[in-house]
């Protein structure tokens, strides 16, 4: 093996182990907290069960993958600028189950807010981004050799991009080992576009990203121990959106995580034809919800959009 294939594989399993050990202390503290999940009344009756299991279990996530760029790339500014914007978003996360799980207010932070501290940390990113060396305001059209030079266009872009995915990666962590799952998918397909890319820093961060996911499913997996909360999902969202950045794959995003775009889009279609028709589109949004009531078990589920998001990698993955 090579020396980029070692890192590799010690990135991967340095990121699942820190999870792996670190999971059965602190699912247990945060159970000892009281840091409890509670489920909306309007979702599935079925995963009313599930009140009481911990949440906020993104910091397994966020921690593991800090610790493994700071073991295998700590030089990285690439790898640095990832981290922040995961941990950036993690923080945001955290302050909204600390909100709902502690102060028992179960909206969390206002979604204006939340809003607002989203955009702020996307502005800050996209700025000392375009003041790398690496940084450029072209888009890259996948499946082709062309670009779209965006300009000052590109800072207002960005912030729709990280704060459409990391609400959209929200949205998809709805059953047991779902968000985990399918980021674990665009994760392995991040790192090969990281690879097409050629920096060491990026591979490095994706890689952590794979293992980091990859560990969360042992505890995340049906019946799930913890939740990753909106601590795991906002920072997944704000990670792979920030490798995207880094990458110039901005739009290669929408396919390679085609099963979030989905997952958003079900929702504003059910919200715009309920507002205009009074009818619904779809049993319940999000789409994972629609298949639940329609019969499929919940693992049945989670399989099925693991497999979509497979497919719609590869089909990503040729469009570099």
């Amino acid at each position: 093996m090579d020396n980029l294939s070692i890192r590799l594989a010690g990135t991967v399993l340095t990121a699942f182990i820190i999870s792996a050990l670190l999971g059965p202390i602190v699912i247990p503290f945060l159970k000892k907290l009281k840091f409890g999940q509670s489920i909306r009344e309007e979702g599935p009756k079925s995963h009313q069960m599930k009140s009481g299991t911990p949440t906020m279990g993104g910091v397994l996530i966020l921690t593991s993958i800090l610790f493994s760029v700071l073991i295998f790339a700590p030089t990285s500014l690439e790898a640095w600028l990832a981290v922040l914007a995961t941990l950036a978003f993690g923080a945001i996360g955290f302050w909204d189950d600390f909100i709902k799980v502690v102060r028992k207010r179960s909206l969390g932070l206002r979604a204006k807010h939340k809003l607002l501290l989203q955009i702020v940390v996307s502005i800050l990113f996209t700025l000392l981004y375009l003041h790398t060396e690496g940084g450029d305001s072209a888009l890259k059209i996948p499946f082709t050799d062309q670009t779209f030079q965006l300009g000052w266009l590109y800072v207002p872009f960005v912030v729709l991009w990280f704060t459409g995915f990391s609400n959209a990666v929200n949205l998809t962590d709805g059953l047991d080992g779902l968000a985990a799952g399918v980021t674990a998918v665009v994760a392995a397909a991040l790192l090969f576009v990281a690879f097409q890319s050629g920096n060491i820093g990026i591979i490095v961060f994706c890689a952590a990203l794979l293992g980091a996911c990859l560990a969360f499913l042992l505890f995340n997996h049906y019946p799930a121990k913890v939740f990753m909360g909106d601590t795991g999902s906002l920072a997944l969202g704000g990670a792979i959106t920030a490798v995207s950045v880094l990458t110039n794959t901005e739009i290669l995003l929408i396919i390679i995580g085609g099963v979030y775009v989905l997952e958003t889009l079900s929702v504003i279609l059910q919200v715009i034809s309920f507002q205009t028709t009074g009818r619904r589109i779809f049993l319940m949004s999000p789409l994972h919800h629609h298949f639940e009531l329609k019969g499929y078990k919940e693992t049945q589920v989670v399989k099925g959009f693991c497999f979509v998001s497979i497919l719609f990698s590869i089909i990503g993955i040729f469009g570099i």
